[in-house]
């Protein structure tokens, strides 16, 4: 019995189109897509409340802040779908996706955990305009921040309190960031 054929990666430019034209997102991955899952309630009032938390200071920054349906580019044959992002400066000149922001955010369940704090940390943190990566937990209230500097990458984990966040300039306060949201069971 023959071995199943390897699909041939896609182009940036077929996956684009093709991606436009399905009912489904899919995330790129070395020229590859991959369907993505649905997401849980706490996922989904973390990542509304993060947007809301982060919004006026973006903005008054002068940058935009997107969340779950924008592309992110982080290499000719890579694109995410991260949670939220927030993008300073000129628009992109490429409609369906940015690849510069300064702050890009992951809600970790169980099932994401392994692909938000590996294979995507290190995509993220390895594009220029990125300031701070955060990993929001869905299953307690914890949020790290791996964040850029001159020396390295830091590493802060938050489990009460603030986090200041790079690119906005602004306080993460985690009571509000977790309010009304019931956590995933483990």
């Amino acid at each position: 019995m023959g071995e199943a054929a390897q699909p041939r990666p896609l182009s940036l430019e077929a996956y684009l189109e093709w991606e436009a034209q399905s009912p489904e997102r899919h995330e790129l991955v070395e020229g590859v897509p991959y369907a993505m899952a649905g997401a849980s309630k706490a996922h989904n009032l973390l990542v509304q409340n993060l947007a809301f938390l982060l919004r006026a200071p973006a903005r008054a920054k002068g940058c935009r802040l997107y969340t779950e349906t924008v592309k992110l580019k982080v290499s000719q044959s890579t694109l995410y779908y991260p949670d939220l992002m927030v993008v300073c400066g000129s628009f992109s000149p490429h409609p369906p996706y940015e690849e510069a922001p300064c702050l890009v955010a992951e809600v970790v369940s169980p099932g994401t955990e392994r692909l938000d704090r590996g294979e995507k940390r290190l995509a993220y943190l390895g594009l220029p305009s990125l300031k701070a990566y955060l990993l929001v937990s869905a299953s307690e209230p914890r949020v790290e921040v791996y964040r850029k500097s001159g020396k390295g990458v830091a590493h802060e984990v938050y489990t009460e309190g603030q986090a200041l966040l790079p690119c906005v300039d602004a306080p993460l306060d985690l009571h509000a960031l977790y309010e009304d949201v019931e956590l995933e069971r483990a």
